[in-house]
């Protein structure tokens, strides 16, 4: 497994963007039994997302490369993408594995675009999130100050990403959609958020829930209502959490997924 870079800003990966067509194609056709460099190997000679020239190509390779571990934090990723799974369920499993690597999307998401969300804000332009930006660098997140030219690129980048994974919609100017997780989705990150923080009230009050305009009181909702359904157990007293899910671990959940 590579190293982690859940720190690390890169401005390349996030212009590129989301990938997520790309990746799942990336991902039907993965050998876990062979290296990650023999797999994007035969991305190379093979094509298979169809890319348009060389460079394209190239790029999503090394997107690829820097932001999964298909062969191990990421496997899920890859055995629901072999299984033809909806991209609608898939594409928010996909935004979680993604930010376990990519800093910048997730703190965007977490720390700015839902704090935007909380206050009410109705439509969003690049500019607004240039002071956001800006500040990375006295976070000590970047080397240097990002030229204007950057920051349009990583904000418009950014802003795009909300749209391609249902959290926004619009061109220019973005404005909040009306997302819920799908059912499949929720329980998956129940699953994956369990295994980091092992117990219940932690993962309701996690912050990754945010990525999805999500706040702990919308997902101790959710997880009531699927408890309801007898479709996990929760129970609740006070601050005392117990949160019982269906399978063991995610990839068990995954492998369900998959049949």
């Amino acid at each position: 497994m590579s190293g982690s870079r859940s720190d690390v800003v890169s401005s390349f990966t996030v212009i590129k963007g989301s990938l997520i067509e790309e990746t799942y194609h990336i991902f039907q056709n993965w050998d876990c039994d062979r290296s990650k460099e023999h797999n994007l190997g035969r991305v190379r000679e093979q094509n298979p997302i169809g890319a348009t020239s060389e460079n394209w190509l190239r790029d999503v390779n090394f997107v690829i490369s820097r932001r999964f571990d298909p062969n191990g934090r990421d496997r899920n990723l890859v055995a629901m993408a072999q299984a033809r799974v909806p991209l609608s369920f898939w594409k928010p499993a996909l935004l979680w594995h993604m930010t376990r690597d990519e800093f910048l999307v997730r703190d965007f998401l977490v720390n700015w675009l839902y704090a935007e969300y909380e206050d009410g804000a109705f439509r969003l332009r690049t500019t607004d999130l240039h002071g956001y930006l800006v500040a990375l660098h006295g976070r000590g997140l970047t080397d240097a100050p990002w030229k204007k030219t950057t920051l349009e690129r990583v904000a418009s980048a950014l802003l795009r990403m909300a749209v391609d994974f249902d959290l926004m919609t619009g061109t220019t100017a973005r404005e909040f959609n009306s997302y819920h997780l799908p059912e499949e989705s929720f329980l998956y990150l129940l699953h994956a958020l369990y295994e980091q923080h092992g117990n219940g009230h932690d993962v309701i009050h996690s912050e990754d829930w945010r990525m999805y305009l999500m706040s702990a009181d919308d997902v101790e909702r959710d997880v009531y209502r699927l408890h309801q359904f007898r479709k996990l157990r929760f129970e609740k007293a006070g601050t005392l959490v117990e949160l019982t899910l269906p399978y063991q671990s995610s990839s068990d959940f995954a492998g369900a997924m998959t049949q």
